[in-house]
């Protein structure tokens, strides 16, 4: 629904934020070096105001040697279970006119978690 949405409304430039968020609530889908790093890249997002296209040109210079996708034998995890106060259901249940408003608060919520 949200990838409908962002052709749909024309709300494409969030995606990468979404993603990110995403993942970082699913932190296997990384390796352990790429969920070290979606943390400091989510931290950019937020508190340094970095823009997509900024941030893919730091990704492809920095981690074109870096495996990013996790595997059952070498993926990424947390010391501790965190418990997460927003969800993707969450901006979904906001709508798509709070698609923008929706993603940033999930991602503060993630990056203050």
């Amino acid at each position: 629904m949200l990838l409908a949405w962002e052709w749909q409304y024309n709300l494409q430039e969030m995606h990468h934020l979404l993603v990110l968020c995403y993942h970082l609530q699913h932190p296997s889908l990384y390796s352990p070096e790429a969920l070290e790093y979606a943390q400091w890249e989510l931290a950019q997002f937020i508190e340094e105001g970095i823009t997509p296209q900024q941030m893919l040109h730091e990704i492809r210079r920095t981690m074109q040697d870096t495996k990013i996708k996790g595997t059952p034998e070498h993926h990424g995890k947390y010391a501790q279970p965190i418990a997460w106060e927003m969800f993707i259901g969450d901006v979904v249940a906001a709508g798509h006119t709070r698609y923008y408003a929706s993603v940033q608060q999930w991602a503060r919520s993630i990056l203050a978690s």
